[in-house]
């Protein structure tokens, strides 16, 4: 249990600083201010991966992440793809697009991050789904602060594995 608490407290202080230094696929872009060399990650219109061989390939982003438009209770969430995470964690808007509930104040402090106690909540996703892979009844954490969601190991755990190969991640 133990082990598990320290993957949860690395990886939320992962999203945390990665909450503090992404920009958000949601937040209106006033074009005239975006450099032309940066690009946003794809929308969830856009394919993302192919089945070729029974895997799943994700393209890097030219932020350098890899992201996957991952459905969640059946909601479309573009999440971070965080191999170092432990858990899925959502944030909060996600996790009530996706029907789960949470408190106003979040109060609970569910880790340790870089900028000190994470706030939150834990949660149970009913079903998770990445292209031809779904699970059911996994653990989450919600976060109040960030607008990122993250794909952990309680998900990518379920491939026989995740390699990067250059440009592109490959789930087996």
């Amino acid at each position: 249990m133990g082990r598990i608490y320290l993957f949860l407290v690395a990886a939320l202080g992962l999203f945390g600083w990665l909450a503090s230094n992404l920009p958000s696929s949601r937040a209106p872009v006033d074009q005239a201010s975006v450099p032309t060399t940066l690009t946003f990650a794809p929308t969830a219109t856009q394919p993302q991966f192919s089945n070729q061989d029974g895997s799943l390939e994700l393209q890097r982003q030219p932020d350098g992440h890899f992201y996957a438009d991952v459905r969640v209770n059946g909601t479309l969430i573009h999440m971070l793809v965080d191999t170092g995470a432990s858990a899925i964690a959502l944030s909060r808007e996600d996790a009530q697009s996706a029907g789960l509930a949470t408190s106003i104040g979040m109060n609970d402090v569910i880790g340790e991050g870089a900028d000190g106690a994470i706030h939150g909540e834990y949660a149970r996703l009913d079903r998770v789904e990445l292209g031809p892979l779904s699970a059911e009844r996994l653990d989450a954490v919600i976060l109040s602060n960030g607008q990122q969601s993250l794909l952990g190991q309680s998900f990518l755990g379920r491939f026989a594995s995740v390699q990067i190969e250059g440009d592109r991640m490959v789930l087996r």
